[in-house]
């Protein structure tokens, strides 16, 4: 039987969501971006993280579009940015700073990365329908 879509599955998704957009850049110079504009290395190994980097992007935008489509897309977005114009009116996020005001938003996109590769799994989870490869991976045949 196949373990059911969990937290900590979840979590993990939207840790990588970040992981991708953050080490692709940030305001805080830790990212491939800063790697490759501020220092001199192995070109190859800037190319295969770059290559790298791009196939994940491109992996996570396509499943989002086609678990969240475009219209969810937008309703996360509008979701998590009605979260941070909470924390901004509560003073606990000053979007003054460049720096936070880009970070905010890169949390925002890692965000819908995240939840757009767990939607499926979520949706399915919600509403009790179940995945034909959960129905093959218990038939008997």
């Amino acid at each position: 039987m196949p373990r059911e879509f969990g937290f900590l599955d979840l979590s993990m998704r939207l840790v990588a969501g970040l992981l991708i957009v953050l080490g692709s850049y940030n305001p805080y110079a830790m990212s491939y971006y800063h790697w490759i504009v501020e220092t001199d290395g192995s070109a190859s190994l800037k190319a295969l993280a770059g290559l790298t980097l791009v196939t994940l992007h491109v992996v996570f935008v396509l499943a989002s579009v086609r678990s969240l489509g475009p219209v969810g897309i937008g309703l996360l977005t509008a979701l998590f940015g009605s979260m941070a114009w909470v924390l901004v009116d509560q003073r606990w996020l000053d979007i003054e700073s460049p720096r936070v005001f880009v970070l905010t938003l890169l949390l925002i996109l890692g965000g819908v990365y995240g939840a757009g590769i767990s939607w499926s799994h979520l949706r399915n989870r919600l509403s009790g329908q179940v995945d034909s490869t959960d129905i093959t991976l218990t038939s008997p045949l």
